[in-house]
């Protein structure tokens, strides 16, 4: 009986959390569908308030994605082969080599971009260009990949792994695309799901590197709250939930899955 009450209470906290987390969306989701937010349902559903969304911003949006694939295509190209090497060294060197790369965790995201802008500010193209806030995501979020892959990393040997590789005559290249790369995979998945979560979502760094041309998905949000009407912008939150909530689920299965094979 006492374990009942303990399991009915943990479930009711469980319910509450999620409905003070879950309800404010929903509302918001309901704003960009009703005509007149402030008259409510009574008013009517409609779609005009997502067609003018997808106007207006159709370009940040697939902009915004666009970002966060080239965000993971790097630090994947980058960050697998440096979590690798830093775990097969060891030593003093890659252990400061580490926390260098960790480094950006502990700093704003507004101090990276105002450093970015301070350095390479001046390249007048590529200030304008959307590499710009590449470089910036890339930064922000590279020590998300290359810690999630020394965590596996360090759950099996596998420098021995690497050694039997090589010992049957496998060259470096076959060795890390065959060996480390199946071995690191849970790894990668959840490195690519931190990575392409925190690309889509970043604000404050985006914010500063963006131009008028170069908006992305939270970028358009904070504007379309800031000038437009509310039930605009609630569109907006409906778009941004219908793109994003598939990707990171279907993300999620992905990684749920690949441990089992």
């Amino acid at each position: 009986m006492r374990d009942r009450l303990i399991f009915a209470g943990q479930l009711l906290f469980t319910l509450l959390v999620a409905a003070f987390l879950v309800v404010p969306a929903l509302l918001s989701i309901a704003a960009g569908v009703t005509a007149n937010y402030f008259r409510g349902i009574s008013s009517g559903l409609t779609l005009q308030w997502v067609g003018q969304v997808w106007a207006l911003y159709a370009d940040s949006i697939v902009l915004s994605f666009a970002i966060a694939l080239a965000t993971l295509a790097v630090t994947l190209a980058v960050g697998v082969p440096a979590a690798y090497a830093l775990h097969i060294r060891g030593g003093a060197w890659s252990r400061l080599i580490e926390e260098v790369i960790t480094l950006p965790l502990a700093i704003p995201g507004l101090a990276i971009a105002l450093a970015l802008l301070l350095t390479y500010g001046g390249f007048g193209e590529f200030r304008r260009s959307w590499l710009f806030i590449l470089v910036g995501h890339v930064v922000f979020t590279m020590p998300f990949m290359v810690r999630a892959v020394m965590a596996v990393f360090a759950t099996i040997d596998i420098r021995t792994l690497d050694e039997g590789a090589a010992s049957l005559g496998a060259s470096p290249g076959r060795r890390f695309v065959d060996v480390i790369v199946p071995n690191a995979m849970p790894g990668i998945l959840a490195g690519a799901l931190m990575v392409v979560t925190l690309s889509l979502g970043e604000f404050n760094l985006t914010w500063m590197l963006h131009t008028p041309l170069t908006k992305t998905l939270p970028v358009g949000l904070a504007d379309s709250y800031a000038s437009m009407r509310l039930e605009v912008a609630s569109a907006y939150t409906l778009i941004f939930f219908i793109m994003i909530v598939p990707l990171l689920v279907a993300m999620q299965l992905l990684a749920e899955r690949e441990p089992k094979s």
